[in-house]
C-alpha cells in the first residue's frame, strides 16, 4: 500500500473543527469482542469536510486493527485510499529513523552544571546507538553522565498515536457523522467460575465473571461492550491461537433455550453500563449468579480400550449439577475455567478444585473434576480375550473398586474409545450405553469395603 507522507492542504479532522484541529472523541465507541483474540470496534465520530479531494485521519484506533478488514461509511463521502501508520512515537523509534542524519548531543557536567552541545551523525542503532563525532566514532550510553538527544523534527511517519488515514472525494461540503469499522486483534475475554459446592444441602453457589484483556496498544474510553460466546471460523491467515479442546465435563448436551439475546448462531453478553478499557488492562465484570443449583458429588474412572493395571489407580472427584431451569439455572454457560470451593469445619470457603468446561448449551449435565479421591481406587483387570471370528473379539474385563472411606459410595466406570460396532455380552452390573462408543456402570462400593465389576464386550471388526 503506498503511503501517504502530510495531510493535504484544506482537509479536516474527524471533529467539527478546521484544519489542523485535534481530533474530538467520539461520538460512541462500540466493541463487539470474541473469545479467540479478536474484535469488531466501530467509531462514530462528527464529520465537517469540504468539497474536493481530502485527508482524513483517524487517531486512537488499535494498534492491532486489520486494515484490510475496514469499512468506511459517511453520507456523501467517497473512499479512495487509506494507510494505516502504526509507527509510534518512542525514544527508540526516533533514533532508528535518524539513522544518516544529525542529532544534537546535549551532555551535563554534574560538578558545574555546565552543558556541552556536539553535533553527531547516528550511524547505526542495531544493539546500540553509534555516532559518528567530528572524526571520532562513539557509542551512545547511559553512564551515570546526564545528556539527553536533540532531535529537529519528528518523521512525519511516526504517530503518537495509532492512526488510519484515508483519502477521501465528497461531492459536496459534508457536516454530519463519519463511521469507522475494523476488526483487530489483542482484545479478548473468557469465562471464569467461582463454585460454592454444598455437600450436605446438594447444591451448589454459582458466579460467573467475565474478564476482559485488552493487549490491543490502545485504551477504549467510554465504550459500549458486548461480547460473543461462540467459535468465529476465521481464514487461516487471520488465526492467532487455537483454544485447546476442553476436557470431558459434559455428560449431556442439553436442550434448553433461553431469553439470551443472540448474534446469528452465537450468544451475546452486553456490558450494562460504558466502560473504559485500557491498554494491558485485565477488567472483570459479572455476568452471572445462581445461589442454589442442585448438585452432587461422584466418583468415576474412565478406561480407553482393555488392558489390565499392577496398580490400583485413583477414582476421579467431580461436582455434577445440570445448567437446567428445573435444576436452579437455565442458562448457557461460555467455555472457560470453574473453580470449586468447599467450606470447612469452621464454615470457611477453600479451593478443592478446578476443571475447564466448553460452550454450554442450556439443559446440559456435567461433571467438574476437581481431583483424585485418596481412599477410593479403581483397577481394571484383563481377565480373558477370545477371538470368535474373524470379525469380532470377545474382551472379557474386571474392575477391582476398594473404598476407604467411612461411608458407602458409588463409582461411575466408564468405558470409551472403542470405534467399532460393540455390544455388551455379559454383565454383573447393569449398565447403559452413553454414546455409539462408550458404555457405563455405577458400581456401589460398601464403607471400608470393595466392589467388583464384571464384564464383556464382544467388538467387531
Amino acid at each position: 500500500m503506498k503511503r501517504l507522507v502530510g495531510i493535504a492542504a484544506g482537509c479536516a479532522l474527524l471533529a467539527a473543527a478546521p484544519c489542523g484541529a485535534q481530533d474530538g472523541p467520539d461520538k460512541r465507541l462500540s466493541l463487539t469482542i470474541y473469545n479467540d483474540n479478536l474484535a469488531l470496534v466501530e467509531h462514530v465520530r462528527p464529520l465537517e469536510l469540504a468539497a474536493g479531494r481530502r485527508r482524513i485521519e483517524f487517531k486512537g484506533v488499535s494498534a492491532a486493527i486489520i486494515p484490510q478488514t475496514v469499512s468506511f461509511r459517511a453520507a456523501g463521502v467517497e473512499l479512495l485510499e487509506q494507510n494505516f501508520d502504526f509507527d509510534l512515537l518512542t525514544p527508540q523509534k526516533l533514533m532508528e529513523k535518524a539513522v544518516g542524519q544529525n542529532v544534537q548531543i546535549v551532555r551535563t557536567n554534574p560538578g558545574t552544571g555546565a552543558e556541552t552541545r556536539e553535533t553527531a551523525e547516528v550511524l547505526s542503532t542495531v544493539g546500540g546507538v553509534v555516532l559518528k563525532i567530528g572524526e571520532r566514532i562513539e557509542v551512545l550510553r547511559e553512564d551515570g553522565i546526564p545528556s539527553r538527544v536533540i532531535f529537529d523534527k519528528v518523521p512525519p511517519n511516526l504517530r503518537a498515536t495509532p492512526t488510519l488515514s484515508v483519502l477521501v472525494d465528497a461531492e459536496r461540503p459534508v457536516n454530519g457523522d463519519v463511521t469507522l469499522a475494523y476488526l483487530s486483534h489483542g482484545l479478548s475475554w473468557r469465562a471464569d467460575y467461582v463454585a460454592v459446592f454444598d455437600e450436605p444441602n446438594g447444591s451448589v453457589a454459582l458466579q460467573g465473571w467475565i474478564t476482559l484483556t485488552n493487549s490491543s496498544g490502545t485504551t477504549f474510553e467510554n465504550a459500549h461492550a458486548q461480547l460473543v460466546a461462540g467459535d468465529v471460523n476465521v481464514s487461516d491467515n487471520q488465526v492467532v491461537g487455537i483454544r485447546p479442546r476442553a476436557p470431558n465435563v459434559r455428560r449431556a448436551a442439553g436442550t434448553e433455550s433461553s431469553n439470551r439475546e443472540q448474534l446469528a448462531d452465537y450468544y451475546v453478553y452486553p456490558i450494562a453500563q460504558a466502560t473504559t478499557i485500557a491498554n494491558n488492562q485485565t477488567k472483570q465484570v459479572s455476568f452471572l449468579s445462581a445461589d442454589r443449583v442442585r448438585a452432587d458429588k461422584g466418583y468415576e474412572q474412565t478406561f480407553y480400550g482393555f488392558q489390565s493395571l499392577e496398580q490400583p489407580i485413583s477414582a476421579e472427584v467431580r461436582v455434577r449439577f445440570a445448567n437446567s431451569k428445573e435444576a436452579g439455572l437455565g442458562e448457557q454457560l461460555p467455555a472457560g475455567v470453574v473453580r470449586v470451593y468447599a467450606r470447612d469445619a469452621r464454615g470457611a470457603p477453600q479451593f478443592v478444585g478446578e476443571d475447564q468446561i466448553g460452550h454450554t448449551s442450556a439443559g446440559s449435565e456435567l461433571a467438574i473434576k476437581i481431583g483424585d479421591a485418596f481412599d477410593v481406587t479403581v483397577q481394571p483387570t484383563l481377565r480373558q480375550t477370545t477371538r470368535v471370528s474373524r470379525r469380532d473379539t470377545d474382551y472379557a474385563m474386571s474392575y477391582a473398586l476398594h473404598n476407604a472411606r467411612t461411608s458407602p459410595v458409588t463409582v461411575t466406570i466408564r468405558q470409551q474409545g472403542l470405534p467399532r460396532f460393540n455390544e455388551v455380552r455379559e454383565q454383573s452390573i447393569e449398565g447403559r450405553r452413553t454414546s455409539a462408543t462408550s458404555f457405563a456402570w455405577d458400581v456401589p462400593v460398601p464403607a471400608n469395603g470393595d466392589a467388583e465389576l464384571a464384564f464383556t464386550i464382544r467388538q467387531g471388526g
